[in-house]
């Protein structure tokens, strides 16, 4: 998945998935809430959270949210945090990146048939499809915002030695190399061979 935000789907939610949440109860009366603790797991291939090749949210993983939906005149209003485990590769020693985000959501979804549907754009707005609520679009859209496109394995962290390769951890102190123009290699060669 690469760092732009999608679009929200709006086709019909699978019930049986653990990202599907029914807005049912909240009946469309203006200042019932409902809240929400949910695990759902990764998503993967196209659907995966994070930016390919740099970081993500490993597949299968368990995704926390603590969500809170709000029935409002135009919709639902869902706000709450989400809480994922990451995996990447350090910028600069390459060395494997594991850390935890937590992100906070906040996202309207409209009523159909609501000023707010027939006012805005889907893109703009996602809508309530069959009173349920996707919430992979709007968490991957959320994490991938607070991704860091260029993860550390640490703050400090040194990288590769640009003449060896070696990660500059794993090096002793004094460690360098010799640096000899070109133009003074021929010399160097004849004093060593003893001419």
């Amino acid at each position: 998945m690469n760092a732009q935000r999608s679009t929200h789907r709006n086709s019909r939610p699978d019930d049986a998935s653990p990202w599907i949440v029914s807005t049912r109860e909240l009946a469309r009366r203006p200042g019932t809430m409902r809240t929400l603790q949910r695990t759902a797991p990764a998503p993967g291939g196209d659907e995966a959270i994070g930016i390919e090749g740099v970081i993500g949210v490993p597949e299968g993983s368990g995704v926390e949210m603590d969500l809170s939906l709000e029935s409002v005149t135009e919709g639902v209003y869902l706000s709450g945090t989400a809480v994922v485990p990451l995996t990447g590769e350090c910028s600069r020693c390459l060395d494997p990146v594991h850390d935890e985000l937590e992100i906070r959501i906040g996202e309207l979804f409209a009523y159909p048939d609501s000023t707010t549907e027939e006012t805005t754009d889907s893109d703009e707005i996602p809508r309530l499809v069959d009173e349920r609520i996707d919430l992979t679009q709007l968490v991957r859209d959320a994490v991938v915002t607070d991704l860091p496109m260029a993860p550390l394995c640490r703050d400090d962290c040194r990288g590769l030695c640009s003449e060896c390769g070696e990660r500059w951890a794993d090096l002793p102190a004094d460690h360098g190399h010799e640096i000899l123009d070109p133009r003074w290699a021929a010399l160097r060669e004849r004093l060593s061979s003893g001419e």
